[in-house]
C-alpha cells in the first residue's frame, strides 16, 4: 500500500505520527500547498517510509498527477470540504482508492431551508457511485471521527447490541480549555462555520431527510469520563446522511455541544457576513471573508500545549436490545488532550479525528474491509475496527471505547 495524505494540517500531521508506528504500509506522501509544511513533518518522523510534496488541492489533474507519480494506491483526504470534489475526481482520474473525513459541500434549499434539503452532504459524491462500482473503485467517505466512529458504533450497535433502532443520535462535547484565547476553536473554523451554520439534516424514515434552523432542539446530554452535562443542539453533519443508508433506524439525529459563547459568535459572524466564502473587494484585492476569519484565529494544530481537558464522540442508541427489551445505551470514546500530547505531539480534537482513517487503511491492507462504490463506515463490519481500535500496542492501537447505558425515558 502505498497512501498520499493530502493537508500536512492538524489532522493530516496526526494520521501521519500515528501511521509511523504500524507496519502495514511501504510508502506515505505527504503533501500541501505549502511544501514546507510536509517536509517538517517528514524531517519530524525521520523515517524513510514518507516523504514530502507540493499539491494543489484544488486541481484534480495535479491530484491525479502526483498519485500517478508516486504509485499511490490509496489517498487520505486531509483538508477543507471544499476540496473534497478535486481530490474525489483526481482519484477516480488515477484509479487510486480513496478516504475522507468530511463529504461534498451542502447547498440550502432556495426557497424552504429550514424545512427542506437542497444539496446534501456527499449528495456529489454518491452521485458518482455507480461509476465506482463499474470501475471496481472504492470510495471510503466519512472516516474521521464524527463522521467515522460515530458511524461504525451505529453498525455495531445494530449488528450486536440491538433487535429494532428508534434513534441513532450522535451525541459530541468536551471540556478543552484553550488557555490565553477569548476565542480558539480546536478544530478547522472555516469547517465549523460551514457544519454549525447551514440548516442542520434530521432524518425520519417515514419522512426522509428534512432541515430545521441552525442551534435548534437543545438538550442537556450527560457525557461520560468527567466530562458532564454539556447544552448539545442540531448541527448539520454527515452521519445523518450516512446512518440511514446502511442501517434501519428510523431517526438518526446529530447534536454538538457548542457552548452559548461560541454559537453567539458564529451568529454574528453570520450577521456580519463574515461566514461568506464568495469573494469580495477589499482595497482592489478580492478575498474570502471566511478565509480572513480563519487567518485571523490561531491554527488549531498549534493549541495543544494550551489546551487542558476531554474530547468525546459517541452515539445515543434507543430501541430495543437483543432480547426485546427496552434500551437506551451510548457508545462512545475519548480522548485526552494531555495523553494525545504527549504520546502523538498533536491536540485531542484533530488526533480523536486521524486514527480512524489510519485504521480503517490498515483494515483495507489487510483485506478485511473490501468494497467498491462509494461506500460509508457503516458498510463495513464493525468489530475488526473497534477491536483494532481498543487493543494494547503493538498488536493494536491501544485507545479503548465504551458503552454506557442510559436511563430510558
Amino acid at each position: 500500500m502505498r497512501i498520499l495524505i493530502v493537508g500536512a494540517g492538524g489532522v493530516g500531521s496526526a494520521a501521519a505520527r500515528i501511521a509511523a508506528r504500524r507496519d502495514f504500509f511501504e510508502h506515505v506522501v505527504i503533501a500541501d500547498y505549502d511544501p514546507s509544511r510536509p517536509e517538517g513533518l517528514v524531517a519530524e518522523l525521520a523515517d524513510a517510509r514518507f516523504s514530502a510534496a507540493r499539491i494543489d488541492a484544488s486541481d484534480a489533474e495535479s491530484v491525479a498527477a502526483l498519485i500517478r507519480e508516486h504509485g499511490v494506491t490509496h489517498v487520505l483526504n486531509a483538508v477543507d470540504p471544499r476540496f473534497v470534489m478535486p481530490i474525489f475526481d483526481g482519484c477516480a482520474a488515477a484509479d487510486a482508492t480513496y478516504l475522507d473525513m468530511a463529504m461534498s459541500l451542502s447547498r440550502p434549499h432556495p426557497e424552504r431551508p429550514f424545512e427542506l434539503p437542497g444539496v446534501k452532504l456527499g449528495d456529489e459524491q454518491f452521485a458518482q457511485d455507480e461509476a465506482w462500482r463499474r470501475a471496481g473503485r472504492l470510495a471510503l467517505v466519512g472516516i474521521g471521527v464524527e463522521p467515522g466512529l460515530s458511524d461504525v458504533f451505529a453498525r455495531y450497535a445494530e449488528d450486536e447490541l440491538f433487535s429494532e433502532i428508534d434513534e441513532l443520535g450522535v451525541r459530541d462535547g468536551a471540556n478543552l480549555v484553550v488557555a490565553g484565547y477569548d476565542f480558539a476553536p480546536s478544530f478547522s473554523i472555516w469547517t465549523t462555520i460551514e457544519e454549525c451554520l447551514n440548516p442542520p439534516v434530521i432524518f425520519e424514515r417515514d419522512r426522509g431527510w428534512f432541515t430545521t434552523a441552525p442551534f435548534s432542539e437543545p438538550e442537556i446530554f450527560d457525557f461520560p469520563e468527567g466530562i458532564g452535562p454539556v447544552e448539545c443542539v442540531n448541527v448539520e453533519h454527515e452521519e445523518v446522511v450516512l446512518m440511514p443508508r446502511w442501517t434501519g433506524a428510523d431517526r438518526v439525529t446529530f447534536k454538538y455541544g457548542l457552548g452559548d459563547e461560541f454559537i453567539e459568535v458564529l451568529k454574528v459572524l453570520h450577521k456580519l457576513g463574515l461566514d461568506r466564502t464568495d469573494k469580495v473587494s477589499v482595497k482592489g484585492v478580492q478575498v474570502s471573508p471566511r478565509d480572513v476569519v480563519a487567518a485571523c484565529l490561531p491554527d488549531p494544530a498549534t493549541l495543544g500545549d494550551r489546551m487542558s481537558g476531554k474530547t468525546c464522540a459517541g452515539v445515543w442508541v434507543r430501541g430495543r436490545g437483543k432480547d426485546g427489551a427496552p434500551r437506551s445505551t451510548y457508545l462512545y470514546h475519548v480522548a485526552d488532550n494531555e495523553h494525545t500530547m504527549a504520546e502523538y505531539n498533536s491536540q485531542a480534537v484533530v488526533w480523536q479525528t486521524a486514527i480512524n482513517p489510519v485504521i480503517a487503511l490498515e483494515l483495507l491492507a489487510g483485506g478485511t474491509w473490501q468494497g467498491s462504490g462509494v461506500l460509508g463506515p457503516e458498510a463495513f463490519h464493525a468489530r475488526p475496527f473497534l477491536d483494532l481500535l481498543a487493543a494494547p500496542a503493538p498488536a493494536g492501537y491501544g485507545s479503548p471505547w465504551g458503552i454506557q447505558e442510559k436511563a430510558l425515558s
